[in-house]
């Protein structure tokens, strides 16, 4: 018969156990960002661990994708999602964000122009932006979206892009139609586009590309490239702190 041994743990010991897991919960919840509880619901901060973000994931996910990458990063698609510098640049910036969400405003003025002023002009590196809109908490995250979905059609994605964060706390469908007249936009066009919710689809596409890929908050932030990978990084980090994994892209 194989021979094992029995620990047995005090209810005491349990007990204080159980108190420091609910600390640390409770300590992650001051990150900057917002994560995606059980059952689709948001929480406000994030939990890192050396293998990522640990969160639970909403209830409906997208399929995983297949393509093989090196260990400690993942596969994400820019899709046909707007971008800014070259087509070709050896590195790419994927941004998952939400243009009602706090700390999306935050990376927006803090890190996300001096990343366009020192990859994306020099042709080192192209910015892609795609959609997760968290609704349970931004119920203007979702028409934003579809509002600069209609700004894209008419090329004006970026001017809009910069407009909603620029008068984040002004979200509205009134303000939509104004901001697509300050911009230059044929305002019946965008109107009908914003009206009929014609992206929206488009917009849940972002939402469950990111699920796939492990967006559990916004923003996140994808680093790198197919061939090799991305790097994940989670919440409105600085400048300061982003930049040393571009550089390592740029030079591995």
């Amino acid at each position: 018969m194989a021979e094992h041994e029995t620990i047995t743990v005090k209810k005491s010991t349990m007990r204080n156990l159980t108190m420091v897991v609910v600390v640390l919960l409770v300590a992650v919840s001051f990150a900057g960002g917002y994560i995606i509880g059980g059952a689709g619901k948001v929480a406000s901060g994030t939990l890192q661990a050396a293998g990522g973000t640990v969160v639970q994931q909403p209830t409906q996910q997208a399929p995983q994708q297949q393509q093989q990458v090196p260990a400690g990063r993942v596969q994400v698609s820019a899709d046909d999602d707007p971008f800014l510098g070259d087509a070709n640049a050896k590195v790419t910036i994927i941004e998952f964000s939400d243009f009602q969400c706090p700390f999306c405003s935050r990376f927006f003025t803090q890190a996300e122009q001096q990343i366009i002023n020192d990859y994306v002009k020099t042709g080192k590196a192209k910015f892609v932006y795609r959609d997760f809109p968290l609704d349970s908490i931004h119920p203007q995250a979702n028409p934003a979206a579809n509002a600069a979905e209609c700004a894209k059609e008419q090329s004006k994605f970026w001017e809009y892009h910069d407009k909603i964060f620029q008068n984040q706390a002004s979200l509205s469908d009134a303000s939509y139609k104004q901001w697509a007249k300050e911009v230059g936009m044929n305002e019946q066009q965008f109107s009908g586009c914003y009206d009929t919710k014609k992206y929206d689809a488009e917009v849940q596409k972002d939402f469950q590309d990111g699920v796939a890929a492990g967006v559990s908050g916004t923003p996140t932030i994808f680093i790198g490239s197919d061939a090799k990978g991305y790097v994940k990084i989670v919440g409105a980090q600085p400048y300061t702190a982003i930049k040393p994994t571009i550089e390592a892209e740029l030079n591995g």
